[in-house]
């Protein structure tokens, strides 16, 4: 486990920050940048989380709406375990994949096809969309909704760390979670919607809406 007895070391007060393996770089650098919005991509499912225990789940005669307990803390539990992965890739990547610690676990695609089956999981209670869907709707949803932005702008920080330092500067195993990630929250924010009764914004064309 990971020991950490200080906070403030001052060695970022001229601008420069530690790698992994040591190697000192400017805070604007493209990788710092990278796991800082993996950072942010995980404290923001930690708001999609706070939202979730906060759901109401009292019917007005004063029972529990049981379906909807179940639903929220399967999601939490689910939400609880990427966090744990995000603090993963963000370790790793704060360095080259070569230079990581021989000792250390990194994320594989085992990870990334649980994504895809629990996605399916969700997606065999809903119905298929019929345009796009608005980013609104109760709190949880709409902090998944900013979730899955920030994710997918991780994931542009992956690629654009590819394209400045090559291929090996990001194992492909985290481009694949990120990417796939981003849909898990979207399809997770769909069954929320659903669990809760409410109803999906769809996005209506301009042409329609002036009609």
């Amino acid at each position: 486990m990971v020991r950490i007895t200080r906070i403030h070391t001052g060695g970022g007060d001229g601008g420069e920050t530690s790698l992994l393996d040591g190697e000192r770089v400017g805070k604007n650098h493209p990788r710092v940048a990278f796991y800082g919005t993996i950072d942010e991509v995980n404290s923001q499912i930690g708001a999609v989380r706070m939202e979730l225990n906060r759901i109401e789940k009292i019917v007005p005669d004063g029972g529990q709406k049981t379906n909807l307990i179940r639903a929220a803390e399967l999601a939490d539990k689910r939400l609880g375990i990427i966090q744990q992965e995000l603090f993963d890739i963000g370790g790793e990547c704060s360095c080259t994949p070569g230079k990581l610690p021989k000792m250390m676990e990194v994320i594989s695609e085992q990870q990334c096809e649980r994504l895809v089956e629990e996605m399916n999981e969700w997606i065999e209670d809903l119905e298929p969309l019929e345009s796009f869907i608005i980013p609104t709707g109760s709190p949880p949803v709409a902090t998944l909704h900013v979730a899955r932005c920030v994710t997918r702008r991780a994931e542009r920080d992956a690629c654009g760390l590819r394209s400045i330092e090559g291929e090996d500067a990001i194992r492909a195993e985290v481009i694949s979670y990120l990417n796939r990630l981003s849909d898990w929250l979207f399809v997770l924010g769909r069954w929320i919607t659903l669990k809760t009764g409410e109803q999906e914004v769809l996005w209506m064309p301009l042409g329609k809406r002036n009609a």
